[in-house]
């Protein structure tokens, strides 16, 4: 025996998987993408690919939620330093990084979490919870050194500061602009102006 447990051989096989997945929709797009080509590469028959995703577009979500929950791991320790803008903007920088550093499948990165079907919609969802909570404390903490009013609603607050995230990354994916993140910062700062005491 090589020393792996049943469990161990699984995970194993399944991080094959999604590497040489990951590789083929990076290479060849969603659709272009072939269950039987990821299979062949990994090593394993087809079958295998469905007991662990399921169809295609479940091993598109496993993929993208494995490596998106890295970057949001990293997102949740910044934002410590500087003006409130400046620490958003270094909250979700390495979201940014995550969509650049795969630019011809953005766009289908972005569909596929934001209009997931369950049980992914939720595991989503809650990555952008975990965000959107780390967002709120940094604007709370914005809100009591007194760099914003202290009416400011730091729940919708957050929501905004998300929206332009988003707005930002669109943009981007669709082509209209070169840097995400230099669109969020501009529309981060002119929402902190209107927010100030």
């Amino acid at each position: 025996m090589n020393g792996f447990s049943r469990g161990e051989r699984k995970e194993e096989t399944r991080r094959r998987i999604l590497d040489v997945a990951r590789r083929h929709f990076e290479r060849d797009g969603y659709e272009g993408a072939s269950f039987r080509a990821i299979a062949e590469e990994a090593g394993v028959a087809i079958g295998t690919l469905s007991l662990h995703f399921g169809d295609k577009k479940g091993m598109l979500h496993a993929a993208l939620y494995d490596d998106l929950e890295e970057a949001i791991a990293i997102c949740l320790t910044r934002g410590k330093r500087g003006s409130l803008v400046t620490r958003l903007a270094d909250i979700m920088a390495p979201a940014y990084a995550y969509y650049a550093r795969r630019p011809e499948l953005s766009r289908t990165l972005l569909e596929s979490s934001l209009f997931a079907a369950s049980p992914w919609k939720e595991r989503f969802g809650s990555q952008v919870e975990r965000v959107h909570v780390r967002i709120a404390a940094v604007v709370g903490a914005a809100r009591e050194r007194g760099e914003i009013a202290r009416d400011t609603d730091v729940t919708l607050f957050a929501t905004a500061v998300f929206s332009f995230y988003y707005m930002a990354l669109i943009a981007w994916a669709q082509g209209l602009l070169p840097a995400p993140l230099v669109l969020f910062r501009a529309m981060v700062e002119q929402h902190v102006r209107g927010a100030r005491p």
